[in-house]
């Protein structure tokens, strides 16, 4: 037992500086949690420090009313992303897919009515996401989030996660479809607002609500000027439903922070083992 008690601590011994070595590694990772930011050995070495989840944000490139530029949904859901990133931990955010369903070309409808849109058919989006998440589970991430800012393609990343989910049964990776991070909008977040004196305001699309998430993120993303001196909304605009001209980032702020709260819950709850 003597010699066995010795053979085990000299074997120990020399695994102490190779933990602290991969310990001084992890503290050295880059701060940013965008994929994009980070070099491919430090996304490999974030793997093998625990950085398994990844966020793939998908946003749209689409008309939004004369006032918010046509980003607005991918610069959106990229700043969401990042703060969902850091809340969650051990957490990075893909690129944004910009190229989403947004209606169809021949003949033009929906968005595609509208200068400043670009489209893709919904099977091609759907291949577009599971071919992604593919490439980031075969480099080791075991979650992979699918994070939708807009209300168009929900059906699509569900079926994407759904498809992916079946196809990696024995792995250990799973696909999350945060149905939740959209629909706090139409929901929580617009009664927030009617209760606070705007029910009148919030439509469907480009109007109070929008607008108001859009300054809270970015507000150089709003032609605010010409938004305040703007005659009454009407479809013809693209502006279904309500009226965006008393939007403010105050009003948007709880909006965005429901969103995130809502993702990191839905992460946090896809990381704990069943009992």
């Amino acid at each position: 037992m003597a010699g066995l008690s010795l053979g085990l601590g000299v074997a120990c011994t020399p695994s102490a500086p190779a933990h602290a070595a991969e310990a001084s590694a992890c503290r050295q990772l880059p701060a940013s949690v965008l994929f994009e930011q980070r070099t491919w050995t430090e996304i490999r070495d974030g793997l093998a420090c625990g950085v398994t989840t990844v966020i793939i944000p998908v946003g749209g490139t689409e008309q939004s009313g004369p006032y918010i530029a046509v980003g607005k949904h991918n610069v959106r859901v990229l700043a969401q992303a990042e703060r969902i990133a850091r809340a969650a931990g051990n957490t990075l955010v893909a690129p944004v897919m910009a190229y989403v369903p947004e209606g169809g070309t021949k003949p033009r409808t929906s968005h595609m009515r509208f200068a400043g849109t670009l489209s893709i058919p919904p099977d091609v989006f759907e291949k577009l996401v599971q071919s992604a998440a593919e490439s980031l589970r075969v480099q080791g991430f075991t979650l992979v989030v699918l994070l939708g800012d807009h209300g168009g393609y929900q059906a699509q990343l569900k079926q994407a996660a759904d498809t992916l989910n079946t196809a990696w049964r024995g792995t250990g990776a799973k696909a999350l479809y945060v149905r939740a991070y959209y629909d706090v909008l139409p929901h929580q977040y617009a009664d927030w607002l009617k209760k606070n004196g705007h029910e009148k305001e919030v439509g469907l699309h480009a109007e109070l609500s929008d607008t108001a998430l859009m300054l809270a993120v970015d507000p150089s993303m709003v032609r605010q000027q010409a938004l305040r001196a703007g005659p009454a909304p009407t479809a013809a605009q693209g502006i279904y439903g309500g009226d965006p001209r008393g939007a403010s980032a105050a009003l948007g702020q709880p909006g965005l922070d429901m969103q995130v709260r809502a993702a990191t819950q839905a992460i946090e709850a896809a990381r704990t083992p069943p009992p």
